[in-house]
């Protein structure tokens, strides 16, 4: 199963800015925890995600 959350019910105005500082500050490293994977190779993206190896898999288009 696949499975995605977009700001679940979370107030955008209010919790966007946070990460964005967090990053700013140097204390958020969403780079780290992001892995891009073509689109194609989507399968790889949840194999990813089910390992471990991935924490937040995006797939480009």
């Amino acid at each position: 199963m696949i499975q995605g959350v977009i700001e679940g019910v979370s107030v955008p105005s209010v919790f966007i800015p946070k990460p964005i500082e967090l990053y700013r500050l140097g204390q958020f490293p969403i780079d780290k925890l992001v892995t891009y994977f073509p689109f194609k190779n989507g399968s790889d993206a949840v194999a990813a995600s089910v390992d471990g190896s991935a924490v937040k898999p995006v797939l480009r288009f």
